[in-house]
């Protein structure tokens, strides 16, 4: 049998004024006339997103939800290079340590995903050093919380750069670079236009890093037979203090395939799971879906007859 547990992105569509990513532009901060005075407003905005956070991890312990990524806009222009000089974690050690308390006295596996412009096969030595940077921000926020930052960081391969073979060596190149507190912290997702699930495995198993299954993401890349390698996958998480990680969505339409719908559609995840059950002890299933928590409630009660399951909980299953 699989334990199945299922989780959710940054922010809930059930709670109100809770939002993690508040935010103020550069250009809202560099109309202000004293840049201290603003340096505080982004702070206060900073804590605030850090409330919410709380907020969202009691909402989701009254909901048996286990399993969820903050976002990653926690912080405003955290890493704008005009404020290289902002020591912004000292205003954050405060809410940062509540949210680790809560997590230590409710367990839950929790994680970022950071924005697309975070490159770790960049040829640009801006780029790459700006994607170091963001990255050790995550790590710093982590361990405010007193969580262990192993595998924490899901990371996408990167762009092709016109030669896609020569982008996943540059990835081993810049990988080389990294510090190997960065190393541990990442883990690497298959995409839906460029890095298959085969190209990803191949940086995995090489680097030693755990791949996040992107199940709709293979579907969209025209990608068959990832059956046949999913113990590959499964392989790549033996050496990781966490269990194995997916992540699932649906497309909006046969026309928008690659775009993320608002729910999830049940039978696809059913399809993925009747694949893969007996073979891992346990999988945590990520839901990318606009309606956030909403879409999770929804399969959950999509599925709640389903006699393939037995519940253990609101937010997980075992698959019989």
């Amino acid at each position: 049998m699989t334990i199945v547990r299922l989780g959710y992105v940054a922010m809930s569509v059930h709670l109100e004024n809770a939002s993690p990513s508040q935010t103020m532009t550069y250009k809202q901060f560099f109309q202000l006339k004293d840049r201290e005075a603003g340096l505080r407003k982004l702070e206060r905005i900073a804590v605030s997103n850090l409330q919410n956070c709380l907020r969202l991890l009691k909402h989701n312990l009254a909901n048996d939800i286990r399993f969820f990524r903050f976002s990653s806009k926690l912080v405003p222009l955290a890493n704008h290079p005009e404020l290289k000089d902002w020591k912004f974690m000292r205003a954050l050690k405060e809410p940062l340590r509540e949210i680790g308390d809560f997590i230590e006295s409710h367990p839950q596996r929790i994680g970022f995903h950071p924005d697309h412009f975070v490159l770790l096969n960049t040829t640009n030595k801006d780029t790459l050093k700006n994607t170091l940077q963001t990255l050790k921000i995550h790590e710093a926020m982590l361990k405010g919380m007193a969580v262990d930052p192993k595998h924490r960081c899901v990371l996408h391969v990167g762009g092709a750069y016109e030669d896609k073979e020569k982008a996943l060596e540059q990835f081993i190149h810049n990988w080389g670079l990294t510090p190997v507190s960065l190393q541990d912290l990442i883990i690497l997702e298959n995409d839906d236009t460029v890095f298959t699930m085969h190209d990803t495995l191949y940086l995995c198993e090489k680097l030693g890093v755990p791949m996040v299954f992107d199940y709709h993401h293979h579907l969209a890349n025209h990608e068959k037979d990832w059956e046949e390698d999913w113990g590959r996958v499964a392989g790549t998480w033996t050496n990781s203090p966490l269990p194995v990680k997916m992540h699932i969505s649906s497309p909006r339409s046969d026309k928008e395939y690659k775009a993320h719908a608002e729910y999830i559609d049940p039978n696809m995840f059913m399809d993925f799971l009747n694949e893969i059950k007996g073979s891992v002890k346990q999988i945590d299933c990520m839901i990318e879906a606009k309606k956030k928590d909403d879409a999770l409630f929804r399969l959950v009660e999509e599925l709640g007859e389903n006699k393939q399951l037995r519940w253990v909980d609101k937010a997980s299953f075992e698959i019989l």
